[in-house]
């Protein structure tokens, strides 16, 4: 699946770093503004505890888990929408994301070159939000010129029409809203209305990253930095992820045990790196589905609300193709349970047709004639 999310934020805030540390690469990332110049690509194992409790069951040789893809952009600068910096090449990078990571600084080091001065995380979240407005403006407005000719075009077609001067009207509120800078009331326009028009950039789902200091994690007192403070009151608890981008970098480098030791040694109770990848992909509307056996036990991502004959699909065309009828339990019950026999006996594993919505968690095996 190509669904990817995107480490965005100024230059020198710790964003490949963190990408460094989320896919164990080796991204450049310097004390200079503009190291990663090209969007860096790769895919990163989403932890699940699920898949290695099944594969024990299964007595299965491999495990093959959900994968979510991660994108470092280039740092943008103020200026960007109009070709400062990087800016063409981050503003054409972001559109192709489907969740933007705010990747944001909240520590202070005299050591590390800050390009807008000081440590602001509300106001450089403004600076690339901003840049994000003004390339949506050039889009809208090359839309809004467009809208005449198209409406005159469909004079003879009723509903087309019709569509057209509905999208007309949402389009010149978006307009107004962008040319105010408000960009709470573009984003509730978009999410409130039915009327499909041009993608906005500064309208994608997005998650907060508060990059803080290594000393700040020993019995939480990151809770008291007023910059993570600050970024909390602003968008709620469940939206900023507090993480120390050297530490998660570090650990990475680190075998399993040598990390636990370390991460003891520093107060921290959990890899931060794996909230950053569970919440990517709750935010990015994936759900995981399960196929098992003595071969291998195998975590497949979906977009949630999918069929489980499209999502036979994603195993195989051929599933997809020839699709009959899918046998189905849930982890829930398997794990409480233990065996498919007893689960068949409780009435928990059950035949469904190609109209049946996928759900976390599902256990499936397709039938298929081609």
């Amino acid at each position: 699946m190509s669904i990817q999310a995107g480490l965005v934020g100024l230059p020198n805030v710790g964003k490949s770093t963190l990408f460094n540390a989320l896919t164990k690469s080796s991204v450049p990332a310097e004390n200079y503004p503009f190291c990663t110049i090209d969007p860096h690509l790769a895919i990163t194992e989403v932890p699940d505890p699920r898949l290695e409790n099944m594969a024990k069951l299964y007595g299965s040789k491999k495990t093959i888990p959900a994968t979510v893809q991660f994108v470092d952009i280039a740092g943008l600068v103020k200026g960007a929408a109009s070709g400062q910096g990087l800016g063409n090449q981050f503003l054409g990078h972001i559109r192709d994301v489907h969740l933007i990571l705010h990747v944001l600084r909240c520590f202070e080091d005299p050591d590390i070159i800050k390009a807008e001065g000081t440590v602001d995380p509300i106001a450089d979240y403004e600076v690339i939000v901003s840049e994000l407005m003004l390339k949506d403006l050039e889009s809208v407005d090359k839309r809004l010129q467009r809208m005449d000719k198209l409406i005159k075009g469909a004079a003879s077609k009723p509903a087309e029409k019709k569509e057209l001067e509905a999208e007309l009207s949402l389009l010149n509120q978006i307009y107004k809203a962008l040319n105010a800078g408000d960009n709470n009331a573009v984003r509730s326009m978009v999410q409130q209305s039915t009327v499909q028009t041009v993608p906005l950039l500064s309208t994608k789902n997005f998650m907060i990253i508060a990059n803080l200091a290594e000393h700040e994690f020993e019995d939480d007192a990151y809770k008291n930095n007023p910059h993570y403070q600050a970024l909390v009151n602003r968008f709620g608890r469940e939206m900023v992820i507090p993480v120390c981008a050297k530490v998660e970098y570090e650990l990475s480098q680190l075998s399993s045990e040598d990390a636990q030791e370390m991460m003891g040694m520093i107060g921290l109770k959990e890899r931060s790196l794996d909230t950053i990848i569970r919440e990517s992909y709750r935010h990015l509307g994936l759900i995981t589905f399960f196929t098992l056996g003595p071969q291998e036990a195998h975590a497949w991502p979906i977009k949630k609300g999918i069929t489980i004959r499209q999502a036979a699909g994603e195993i195989h065309s051929d599933l997809e193709r020839g699709f009959i009828c899918a046998e189905i339990f849930n982890y829930k019950d398997l794990a409480e349970f233990k065996q498919e026999a007893k689960l068949k006996e409780a009435g928990r594993m059950r035949t469904e047709g190609q109209d049946y919505l996928v759900q976390d968690g599902d256990i499936v095996h397709i039938k298929f004639n081609v």
